[in-house]
C-alpha cells in the first residue's frame, strides 16, 4: 500500500513538472527572448560573420547568458569588431530585459547615448567610457535603480548632470564623468548617494560651488574634482568624509582658505589643491594625515610660514607648494619626511639657508628651490644621497663654491645652479650629472677636463653630459677639446682663450668672449707642443698664408674682368663668415646651389632683399637673404643688413632664427639663415588650407613661442634689445609648425643713459601709438605689437580698426570671445583650448593698452603663458571681452 502511494506520489510529480514544462514553453517559448536578442545582435552589426555563424549567440564574443539563454552580460574588449565606425543606436537595448552587465569601452562609438537605454532595469555595470559619444545624459537613465557601477569617461558628453540621478541610483557605488565637456552646477542631490565609494567629475566645464550634501558621503574614497570652473571655497563639510583617501580639488576657480577641518581626513593619502587662488597660510592641522603621501598646495596666494607640523607626515613623499607667497625658511623638521622623494618649494619668497639635514633623506630624488630668496653656501652633504638626481637652486643669492659631487645619484641627474653668486673654480667631479647649468654666477679659473665620476670617461667614449651651459661667469684659459661632443654647451661672455689656428667648437657658443674669440672663430684645446708638433702645426700655417697671398693676387688681376659673380673677400673691415654644420667654408656651395642667386630659387622679398632657398651639398636646406648691389648702394639698406648681423650673432634662443653664417662686403652682401618650411605667419593665416592646419592650441604655441623670444630680448640680452619691427610677417614657423622671430635689420640695443630717440621704423597696424608723438623707443613698444600679432593669431586675420573698440569699454560689452575668433576652423569644444584661448586674448588685450607703463612686460607675458591656465569663470560661449580687460 505504502509502495502504491509512493509510486501515486511520484507520477503525480513527474505529471506535474511535464505541466510546468509545457506550460513555460507555451508562456515564454524559448524563441520569445533568444531570438530577439539574436536578432538585435546581428543588426547591430559589431559580430563578423564568423561569429554570427554559430547558431547560439551565447557563444559568440562578448556575450554571456543565463541557464534560460537570456544574454545578462555584454563585454565590447571580446569583440570580434567588423567595422570601425560604430553607434551605440544601432543596438536595440530593449531587446534585453535580463541584461545585468554593459561594457562598451574603448570601441570608438559615436552617437549619443539613447533614451532606451532606461528599459534595461535590471542593469548593474555599465561602462561607456573612452568612446567618442556626444549628446546629453538622458534622464531615463534614473530608472537603472540597480546601478552599481556608471562610466561614461572620456568621451564628448555635454549637457548638464541630472539631479534625478540623486534620487534613483541608490545602490550606486562608482561614478566616472570626467574628461567631458559636462556643463552647469554639481547637484545637490548627489548628496543622497549613500553608498558612493567614488566620484570622478574631473576634466568638464562644471561651475557653480562645491556642495556642501558631497559632505554626506561618508563611504566616499576618492573625490575628483579637478580642471572644472568651480568657484566659493572649500566647503567645511568635507571634513566629514572620513573615509576620504584622495582628494583632488586644483585648477579651479576656489578661493578663501583651505579649511582647518581637513586635518580631520585622517586616511587621507592624496591632496591636491594646486591652481586655484586659495589664501591664507598653510593649516597646520595638515600634521595631522599621518597617511598623507602626496600635499600639492602649488599655484595659488597662500602666505605665511610653511607650517612645522607638516614636518610630522613621516608618509609623505611628494610636497608641492611652489608658486605661492611663502615666506620663512624651510623648517628643519623636514628631516623627519623619511619618505620623501620629491620637494618643490620654487617661485616664493623662502629666506635663510638650505638645511644641511635635508639631504641625510636617502629617497629624496627631485629638490626645486628656485627663485626663492635663499643665501648662503650650498651644503656639502647635497652629494650624499644616491637618490637625488634633479636638482634646481637657481635664481636665489646662494654664494661660495659648488660642492663635489653635486650629485652622486645612481643614475644620470640634472643640476641648475644659475642666476647666483656662486664664485670658484668648477669642481673636477661633479658626479652623474646630464645636464648642468651655472650660468649667470661669478665663477672663475679654467674648466677642467674632467666632468664626471673618475673613471666614467676613457678614450673613444664621450662624456655623459648631454648639456652644460657656463655663460656669464669669468671662465678663462682654454678649452678641454672633450668638451666639444657635448651636443648643447653655452661657453658664452666669458674670457677664453681662442685659438683660431683650432677648430672644435662651434661659435655661437662662444659669442661675448675676449676678442681673440670673435663670431667667426672655432676653437679646441691646445695640445702640449713639443717640437716635432710645432712643426706639424707651423707647416700648414705657412701653407696657408702663402695660398691666401696667391688667392688674394689672384682675385686682384680679376677685378678688372667682367665676371658672372664678384666673390666676397674680407676687405677694409667688412666681415665674411660663411660656414656649415662641419665648420668648413661654404661659400661655393651655396653659389652652386642658388645657381648664382637665380630668380627661380627665390621664395620671397622683404623690405630689403630678396630671400632663397639653397639646398647645401650635405642635403642641409637654408634660406638666404641677399641684398641686391643697387639696394647695398641706399646706406639704410646696408645699416639694416649690418644690424641684423649684429644683432644674431650676440642672441641665441630657440624661437629666434638662427643665423648660420653671412657676408658682408660692397659687391656682396648677404645672410645665411636656417629654413622655416612653413614661411611667416602671415602667409599661414591668408591661406585657407594654412589657416586650418593651425588649430587653437599650435596658435597658442605660436603666442607663446614669441613671447618668449621677445622676453629673452627684452630681459636676458645686456643691454636689452627691442625688435621694433613685431609683425606677422617676421615670425616664421617650420615644419612643426614652430615660431621664430625673424628680421632684426631695425632691431636696436636699448642705452639706459640715453633717450633712445630714433626715426620712426616697424609696420604701420602693428607700431605702438606713443610712437606717434614721442619717438622714443622701449620694450613696450614691442609689447604692444606682440599684443596685435596674437590678437591677429587669433582671429585669423589683422585686428586693424577692431583694437579701438576692444579697448572702449563702451562698445567691447556686447564683444563676444567666440565671435573674434578665426572662423575657419571649429570653435574650441575642449576646455584646455577655451581656457588657453581665453587667457591668452586677456593678456592681448593688456599688452595693447595706450599707456606704454600700464602694459606688462614680456618677461610677464612670457611667464603668464607658461603656466597653468585658470578655469573659466562662465562657460565659453558667454564670455564677453569687457570681462578679460583688467
Amino acid at each position: 500500500m505504502v509502495a502504491k502511494s509512493s509510486n501515486l506520489a511520484l507520477f503525480i510529480i513527474v505529471v506535474w513538472l511535464l505541466f510546468c514544462t509545457t506550460a513555460s514553453y507555451l508562456i515564454f517559448p524559448p524563441s520569445s527572448f533568444n531570438n530577439s536578442e539574436r536578432h538585435a545582435l546581428i543588426q547591430s552589426g559589431w559580430w563578423s560573420h564568423d561569429s554570427i555563424n554559430i547558431s547560439n549567440h551565447c557563444y559568440w564574443y562578448g556575450i554571456v547568458c543565463d541557464h534560460a539563454g537570456s544574454v545578462v552580460e555584454i563585454a565590447g574588449w571580446d569583440f570580434n569588431i567588423n567595422s570601425k565606425s560604430l553607434q551605440l543606436q544601432s543596438l536595440n537595448l530593449t531587446a534585453f530585459p535580463n541584461l545585468v552587465s554593459l561594457y562598451l569601452s574603448q570601441l570608438g562609438l559615436t552617437g549619443s547615448i539613447p533614451k532606451e537605454i532606461g528599459t534595461l532595469k535590471k542593469l548593474s555595470y555599465l561602462d561607456l567610457s573612452c568612446n567618442n559619444l556626444d549628446g546629453k545624459l538622458p534622464p531615463t537613465l534614473s530608472n537603472l535603480t540597480q546601478l552599481v557601477e556608471f562610466d561614461v569617461s572620456f568621451n564628448a558628453l555635454g549637457g548638464t548632470i541630472p539631479s534625478s540621478f540623486g534620487h534613483h541610483w541608490e545602490s550606486l557605488i562608482l561614478l566616472y564623468l570626467h574628461f567631458n565637456q559636462i556643463e552647469g552646477p554639481i547637484p545637490l542631490e548627489l548628496g543622497n548617494l549613500k553608498s558612493l565609494e567614488v566620484l570622478y567629475l574631473s576634466d568638464n566645464s562644471l561651475t557653480g560651488t562645491i556642495p556642501s550634501t558631497l559632505g554626506l558621503l561618508e563611504k566616499l574614497t576618492i573625490l575628483d574634482l579637478v580642471s572644472n570652473q568651480i568657484e566659493g571655497h572649500i566647503p567645511v563639510e568635507i571634513a566629514n568624509l572620513k573615509q576620504l583617501q584622495i582628494l583632488n580639488l586644483s585648477s579651479n576657480s576656489l578661493s578663501g582658505q583651505i579649511p582647518l577641518e581637513l586635518g580631520n581626513l585622517k586616511r587621507l593619502e592624496e591632496l591636491y589643491l594646486s591652481n586655484n587662488s586659495l589664501a591664507g597660510t598653510i593649516p597646520y592641522t595638515l600634521g595631522n594625515l599621518q597617511q598623507l603621501q602626496i600635499l600639492n598646495l602649488s599655484s595659488n596666494s597662500l602666505s605665511g610660514q610653511i607650517p612645522l607640523e607638516i614636518g610630522a607626515l613621516a608618509s609623505l613623499q611628494q610636497l608641492n607648494i611652489d608658486f605661492n607667497q611663502i615666506n620663512g625658511s624651510i623648517p628643519l623638521e623636514f628631516q623627519n619626511l623619511i619618505m620623501l622623494t620629491t620637494l618643490n618649494l620654487s617661485h616664493n619668497m623662502i629666506s635663510g639657508v638650505i638645511p644641511p639635514k635635508l639631504f641625510q633623506l636617502t629617497k629624496l630624488a627631485s629638490l626645486h628651490l628656485s627663485n626663492n630668496q635663499l643665501a648662503g653656501n650650498i651644503p656639502s652633504e647635497i652629494g650624499i644621497p644616491d637618490s637625488l638626481c634633479d636638482v634646481n637652486l637657481s635664481y636665489n643669492k646662494l654664494e661660495g663654491l659648488i660642492p663635489f659631487p653635486i650629485l652622486n645619484c645612481g643614475t644620470f641627474g640634472e643640476a641648475d645652479l644659475s642666476n647666483n653668486l656662486l664664485s670658484g673654480n668648477i669642481p673636477s667631479k661633479i658626479g652623474n650629472v646630464v645636464k648642468f647649468d651655472i650660468s649667470h654666477n661669478l665663477h672663475s679659473g679654467s674648466v677642467p677636463f674632467l666632468f664626471i665620476t673618475e673613471g666614467s670617461y676613457t678614450p673613444g667614449n664621450k662624456l655623459f653630459l648631454t648639456s652644460l651651459d657656463l655663460s656669464y661667469n669669468n671662465f678663462t684659459g682654454t678649452l678641454p677639446i672633450e668638451l666639444a661632443d657635448i651636443p648643447h654647451i653655452n661657453l658664452s661672455f666669458n674670457s677664453f682663450e681662442c685659438p683660431q689656428a683650432f677648430k672644435g667648437f662651434h661659435a655661437e657658443s662662444l659669442i661675448g668672449n675676449t676678442p681673440k674669440c670673435n663670431v667667426t672663430s672655432f676653437v679646441q684645446v691646445q695640445k702640449t707642443k713639443s717640437p716635432k708638433n710645432l712643426i706639424v702645426i707651423a707647416l700648414p700655417v705657412t701653407c696657408c698664408f702663402l695660398l691666401i697671398i696667391f688667392v688674394g693676387i689672384f682675385c686682384y688681376i680679376r677685378r678688372t674682368k667682367k665676371v658672372k659673380f664678384e666673390q666676397c673677400s674680407e676687405k677694409n673691415g667688412d666681415l665674411f663668415s660663411i660656414w656649415n654644420y662641419d665648420g668648413k667654408i661654404a661659400f661655393e656651395d651655396i653659389i652652386q646651389a642658388t645657381h648664382d642667386f637665380d630668380i627661380r630659387y627665390c621664395i620671397g622679398t622683404g623690405g630689403y632683399g630678396s630671400v632663397y632657398r639653397a639646398q647645401l651639398p650635405s642635403g642641409k636646406i637654408v634660406a638666404l637673404k641677399k641684398l641686391h648691389q643697387r639696394e647695398s648702394q641706399n646706406p639704410s639698406f646696408d645699416r639694416s643688413f649690418r644690424n641684423e648681423v649684429k644683432m644674431l650673432s650676440q642672441i641665441r634662443h630657440r624661437n629666434i632664427v638662427k643665423l648660420h653664417g653671412f657676408c658682408l662686403h660692397n659687391r656682396c652682401m648677404f645672410l645665411v639663415y636656417e629654413y622655416m618650411e612653413r614661411g611667416s605667419l602671415f602667409y599661414a593665416l591668408s591661406i585657407d588650407d594654412e589657416a586650418k592646419e593651425l588649430t587653437w592650441s599650435k596658435r597658442v604655441h605660436i603666442i607663446s613661442g614669441t613671447a618668449n623670444a621677445l622676453a629673452y630680448m627684452h630681459h636676458d640680452c645686456s643691454p636689452p634689445i627691442v625688435h621694433r619691427d613685431v609683425t606677422s610677417n617676421n615670425i616664421l614657423l617650420n615644419s612643426e609648425l614652430h615660431a621664430v622671430v625673424s628680421d632684426f635689420g631695425t632691431a636696436r640695443l636699448l642705452d639706459p643713459d640715453s633717450s633712445n630717440q630714433t626715426l620712426q621704423v616697424g609696420t604701420y597696424g602693428y607700431l605702438a601709438p606713443e610712437l606717434a608723438y614721442t619717438m622714443r623707443v622701449t620694450e613696450k613698444c614691442d609689447v604692444y605689437s606682440f599684443g596685435v600679432v596674437a590678437l591677429e593669431t587669433l582671429m585669423g586675420m589683422h585686428p586693424k580698426e577692431l583694437i579701438l573698440s576692444l579697448l572702449d569699454s563702451c562698445h567691447n560689452k556686447n564683444i563676444m570671445v567666440k565671435d573674434l575668433l578665426d572662423s575657419r576652423i571649429r570653435i574650441p569644444l575642449c576646455q584646455r583650448d577655451t581656457e588657453a584661448i581665453v587667457h591668452v586674448l586677456k593678456l592681448a588685450l593688456a599688452c595693447l593698452r595706450s599707456n606704454p607703463k600700464s602694459r606688462p612686460s614680456m618677461q610677464q607675458v612670457a611667464y603668464e603663458l607658461s603656466t597653468s591656465k585658470q578655469s573659466l569663470p562662465l562657460p565659453f560661449a558667454e564670455i564677453t571681452v569687457h570681462q578679460l580687460i583688467a
